[in-house]
């Protein structure tokens, strides 16, 4: 609209907004294509309408991994020739439906890409194990570092900030 209120023509003005010239006429008018409303009703009666509550249901409801594939499997045992098999995209639909409105939790996992040599883990922590010199409790830290990729460690021990003489050691 803008390049046809700079004067230019109607075929350089669709051409640069990428429309074709029947359109951009159709947009200067003011003519919009309306958006067809959402159906809410049924085209075709549902063929699966008598036994989904009674049998189907019931069957997912115990083992919600069953496939509409398996399910019309079921039904071509239970009611031969009843369900033909240009029915069994309708019930995959249904069965996918119902899984993603009324069926069991998804199991989520949000998996973490770390590249190599990008983050690392650095910890300060006390032994479990008493050590002693000469006889006196030494006391001290472990030192930790490990690079998340690869699981690569680096341990040291860290003593107490006092000096080594004190302990005894020279």
């Amino acid at each position: 609209m803008s390049k046809r209120q700079r004067g230019q023509s109607q075929e350089t003005a669709a051409a640069k907004a990428s429309i074709s010239e029947r359109s951009g006429r159709r947009i200067e008018k003011g003519e919009r294509q309306s958006i067809p409303e959402e159906r809410h009703w049924r085209t075709r009666e549902d063929p699966f309408e008598a036994i989904w509550k009674t049998e189907l249901l019931p069957l997912l409801e115990k083992e919600s991994q069953l496939s509409g594939l398996t399910l019309w499997e079921y039904l071509e045992d239970e009611h031969a020739g009843q369900f033909p098999y240009s029915v069994l995209r309708t019930l995959q639909r249904r069965v996918k439906q119902w899984k993603g409105t009324q069926g069991p939790d998804k199991v989520v996992i949000f998996r973490q890409s770390v590249p190599a040599g990008q983050q690392g883990l650095s910890d300060f922590s006390h032994p479990n194990t008493e050590i002693t010199l000469q006889g006196k409790v030494f006391t001290h830290l472990l030192y930790q570092f490990r690079f998340a990729y690869s699981g690569w460690r680096y341990v040291q021990i860290e003593p107490p900030r006092v000096s080594w003489r004190l302990i005894g050691l020279s």
